[in-house]
């Protein structure tokens, strides 16, 4: 049998193996062929149905990142009237093995047919647990687009590339960008739009800031900032991100400050969850110190925190005491 036999022709999404003679009781497994980023094989065998199987060839690929195809299959002889059989439209489904796609036709085929894949779609697994994404869809065309977008953004930043703005902090100074930081913040904006010293002198004092939080705040602002650098600025972030009425950091840093709660910060949350208005962080701070007592266990430095605290928030706090006893 030559070579051809076993050649599968392909577009970038369609395949075709061409089947000149298919004798009984025959195992004929094609070449592999490439469509989307997998090497893929047709394979037939022939008893007393044929069963026609589609699937990715082995190897680390597949087993790490299986395609998730949708595709239509059809089966066409190429003699007379081109009978076609043609299998129900397959949508996402996950192949890995030679048993995860099987087509049994008991239809008798005679002569020379046509096995003809049509793949609509093929997906890979997202990596963050979302939803698979399309190697071909506008998805990741977008995703590509947004991360070399984000890659440029922080050269800019870090590499200074045609800064027109300086931000002086407490201990040094960062260039940056007028039209990124008026993206991001409506008060940036407004500062660049009306004839304030800001827009006059291309710069912008910010003297609470310290250069390493100033740093993390511009980081966040043009997509580039790493995890602990985020954690451990969050607090100066959420200064900024209320002052700047930058929405999406402030809630960001809401989030993040809920999750690590101890004994050894409680009162500081507390306190930027009243001075910002957080009303989820100020409830878990209450509940850490009243439901679960830890009251007691910071006594010298709570007994120190109202001496400063804002009255309201004092009185909030005993009110949640009061509740508590009331259910002793």
């Amino acid at each position: 049998m030559s070579d051809s036999a076993y050649r599968v022709e392909t577009t970038s999404r369609l395949a075709q193996w061409r089947i000149d003679n298919l004798a009984s009781c025959t195992y004929r497994k094609s070449d592999p062929f490439k469509i989307g980023k997998w090497n893929w094989h047709l394979s037939l065998e022939k008893n007393r149905v044929l069963y026609v199987k589609l699937y990715p060839e082995i190897s680390n690929l597949t087993r790490d990142n299986p395609p998730i195809a949708s595709f239509i299959i059809r089966v066409v002889c190429s003699v007379g009237d081109r009978k076609t059989l043609t299998h129900p439209e397959i949508t996402n489904k996950k192949l890995k093995s030679n048993e995860d796609f099987v087509w049994a036709i008991e239809v008798p085929l005679t002569g020379k047919f046509i096995i003809d894949v049509e793949f609509l779609d093929l997906k890979t697994a997202s990596g963050d647990g979302g939803e698979p994404c399309s190697i071909w869809a506008e998805g990741l065309t977008q995703k590509r687009s947004n991360a070399t977008a984000l890659a440029s953004l922080g050269r800019m930043l870090t590499e200074g590339i045609h800064t027109d703005i300086m931000i002086n902090v407490s201990d040094g100074s960062i260039g940056a960008h007028r039209a990124i930081l008026a993206a991001r913040s409506p008060v940036f904006r407004s500062m660049f739009s009306h004839d304030l010293k800001e827009k006059e002198l291309s710069t912008i004092n910010i003297s609470d800031m310290s250069i390493d939080a100033c740093q993390a705040f511009l980081n966040y602002i043009y997509g580039n900032i790493g995890h602990e650098e985020f954690l451990n600025n969050r607090l100066a972030l959420l200064h900024a991100a209320d002052k700047y009425d930058i929405s999406d950091l402030k809630d960001a840093c809401h989030e993040s400050l809920l999750e690590d709660i101890d004994s050894k910060n409680v009162l500081e949350r507390l306190q930027n969850a009243s001075l910002y208005q957080l009303p989820r962080l100020k409830t878990s701070c209450m509940r850490y110190l009243v439901k679960f007592g830890k009251i007691y266990d910071i006594r010298d430095d709570f007994n120190a925190f109202l001496l400063s605290a804002d009255r309201d928030l004092i009185a909030e706090i005993f009110h949640e005491v009061l509740n508590a006893w009331k259910g002793f």
